[in-house]
């Protein structure tokens, strides 16, 4: 074994010990620490055991340990024990040596934290992870952004324990500065939610207003798994439907409708906000869950509020395409509109995006992989400068060929009283967004009337604004002109 290690790492929880077995497994001495040091002992004696690790107690030793420059990355519960490991650690390192977060943390705090570590001499990586436990093992998708200079001595390491792509390209590139990289990871998230989301409301469709059972759903499933749909998200929900209780029934169905969230959904909701994008199928998804997490709530209205009983008349097996059809041209809608929004974060942050290979970093080991995410780099790489994946000509073509499924799965769905937000809120946008003329010139209109905050008119250049005293009393003194 080397007498130095190539890289150290703080947090032997799941994802930690997965990742450096990964790393150990590609031809790399790594030294591990924990807070709780019995956690390194207990690692070393049991699946590190005999491996290329050095064990170590305290941060001086792992320091110690490391080849210059040093690495060091953490994989700690996100917020003050990352900002706390970093307070520790300057003290510790030389100008040159690296700090990388691998956590899910808030990307103002990467671009924060960046500029706080540059500041004292050291280098610093906010970097995404994707891929969960069997993909820290297996070959995650890494999304690294924050001090360029960094880049060079961790390529090796993210490029060989990253997934792969058929052609053998690695999951994990440089993403950008400062929190480019948290950034793209949460987006990466929004998106998580949305995808999972449109595939539960398909789920209660088929059960409540089709009545299929568990069993008939996973054959489904799996068939669309073979198609456009072809994703990990996608073959999971098969095997969910397939798996049995102790009892012989699906175990799905015992599960409480309650969902829960960690913040990155509702994270990219709060940058879509400041930015100005409709990302309104991510953020239906995430008021889903909180709209589930109120289960007393819902049992109790469901007693006091009636709506219709689901029946449903007509070809089963042709609604049940119309289904597939629709959740596509949903899921498309939600890929565009996380696109939009790292579109217009890169203009705020002056980020360098290349958005075809971000689809390639979530081609493999991430949880959004999916055969899909190919169009998605085909697109950016015939136009860098494409405003809206739905103009593309593949995705142009998908929507425009689902309107009639969709527009009847998403009819149906609430002639039926079935709630389907995130299904009806990509249709909702597709619609808003191919509309030459909105009324929210009436909006303006109304804003002016009572706030005096004036208006454009379409007989005049855009940038001029104009106020009128709609009462007659009102006076021509108009409020400042601002967006917010």
């Amino acid at each position: 074994m080397k007498k130095k290690a190539d890289i150290g790492l703080i947090g032997l929880a799941v994802m930690g010990e997965n990742l450096v077995l990964n790393m150990e497994s590609k031809g790399f001495t790594v030294a591990v620490f924990n807070r709780t040091v019995e956690k390194v002992d207990r690692f070393l004696n049991g699946r590190g055991s005999g491996k290329n690790f050095i064990g170590t107690h305290t941060l001086e030793e792992l320091v110690e340990s490391l080849e210059r420059p040093r690495k060091v990355m953490m994989l700690v519960k996100a917020g003050k024990p990352v900002d706390d490991f970093i307070e520790k650690l300057i003290p510790l390192l030389a100008p040159g040596d690296i700090i990388i977060d691998g956590g899910n943390s808030h990307f103002p705090d990467t671009i924060r934290r960046t500029k706080y570590v540059e500041s004292k001499g050291l280098l610093y990586i906010g970097t995404g992870v994707s891929g969960g436990e069997e993909g820290a093992l297996a070959g995650p998708s890494l999304m690294p952004g924050g001090s360029r200079e960094a880049w060079p001595y961790v390529k090796d390491i993210f490029q060989k324990i990253s997934a792969k792509v058929e052609d053998g390209t690695p999951c994990a590139d440089w993403v950008g500065d400062n929190g480019a990289g948290h950034f793209v990871k949460m987006v990466h998230n929004g998106i998580e939610y949305g995808d999972m989301q449109l595939i539960s409301e398909a789920y209660f469709i088929m059960k409540k207003l089709l009545g299929m059972t568990a069993d008939e759903m996973h054959e489904v499933f799996a068939e669309w798994n073979k198609g456009e749909l072809d994703s990990y998200l996608i073959g999971i929900t098969a095997d969910i439907m397939a798996f049995k209780d102790k009892d012989g029934e699906p175990l799905v169905e015992k599960i409480l409708d309650a969902a829960g969230q960690k913040g990155t959904g509702k994270w990219t909701g709060i940058a879509a906000l400041d930015e100005g994008v409709p990302l309104t199928l991510i953020v239906e998804s995430v008021f889903a869950r909180a709209l589930s997490a109120q289960k007393e709530e819902r049992v109790a209205a469901s007693k006091e509020l009636p709506g219709p009983q689901p029946a449903f008349e007509g070809d089963k097996k042709a609604f049940i395409e119309e289904l597939r059809t629709a959740l596509y041209a949903s899921k498309i809608i939600s890929y565009a509109q996380g696109y939009t929004l790292m579109r217009d974060a890169a203009r705020t942050y002056d980020w360098d995006l290349d958005f075809g290979r971000i689809a390639q970093l979530w081609r493999g080991g991430c949880i959004i992989r999916s055969a899909f995410l190919d169009k998605i780099y085909e697109a950016y790489r015939n136009n860098p400068n494409l405003p809206n994946l739905i103009l593309d000509p593949y995705f142009k073509s998908i929507v425009e060929g689902a309107q009639a499924s969709w527009r009847k799965v998403v009819s149906v769905s609430l002639d039926n009283g079935l709630p389907v937000p995130s299904m009806a809120a990509a249709l909702t946008y597709f619609d808003g967004y191919r509309t030459g003329r909105l009324p929210a010139n009436l909006l303006q209109a109304q804003r002016d009337y009572f706030g005096a905050h004036t208006y454009e008119r379409i007989d005049r250049p855009r940038g001029e604004f104009f106020h009128t005293n709609w009462t007659g009393h009102g006076g021509d003194t108009a409020s400042t002109t601002y967006n917010a």
